[in-house]
């Protein structure tokens, strides 16, 4: 059993080896986890410009969108089976349904016009580009949800919106 012990604060912290099973687990309380997976969320969202990149070449980006939506529906309900959440959905509510039918629908409407720039653009160039979302969520999170903002906000959606600019240009 080899088990990981994963923290993520400035550095990964990787420890403890026991016989052969793989566990992921924090360090301490103070590890947070959502920063693995939000690093793993980017690493695979790279491969996913240049995957849909040479897969979109030939075809029209709606069928793209089409094709990859279907392995992600099978991936996730996947993930849901095999991980035993399905007696979950008895918990939803109609708030949760609505929000989450709305960010499925932003999710659509993101992904075909994500494929129709791939389309005609090149990806070092629209990539940069649909990663400006990091500024909207800065702003909506602060708008809409309330969240606190500091001058590291700012100028970190500042460096987001000129480093676009000069990959861009």
């Amino acid at each position: 059993m080899v088990e990981f012990n994963v923290c993520f604060s400035l550095n990964l912290q990787i420890f403890k080896f026991l016989n052969q099973k793989l566990y992921f687990r924090p360090l301490n309380k103070n590890c947070l986890m959502w920063k693995l997976y939000a690093i793993l969320s980017a690493l695979f969202a790279a491969f996913t410009a240049i995957l849909a990149k040479v897969g979109v070449k030939g075809i029209s980006g709606n069928l793209a969108t089409a094709i990859r939506t279907i392995v992600v529906l099978f991936m996730a309900w996947g993930i849901v089976l095999l991980s035993g959440e399905l007696g979950s959905l008895k918990e939803l509510n109609k708030r949760n349904l609505i929000f989450l039918i709305g960010s499925g629908l932003a999710t659509g409407l993101s992904w075909i016009f994500y494929f129709k720039a791939l389309e005609t653009g090149p990806v070092s160039k629209v990539a940069p580009i649909d990663k400006l979302s990091i500024v909207f969520v800065i702003l909506f999170s602060l708008v809409l949800l309330k969240e606190p903002f500091d001058i590291k906000m700012l100028v970190g959606a500042a460096l987001i919106v000129v480093g676009t600019f000069v990959l861009i240009w």
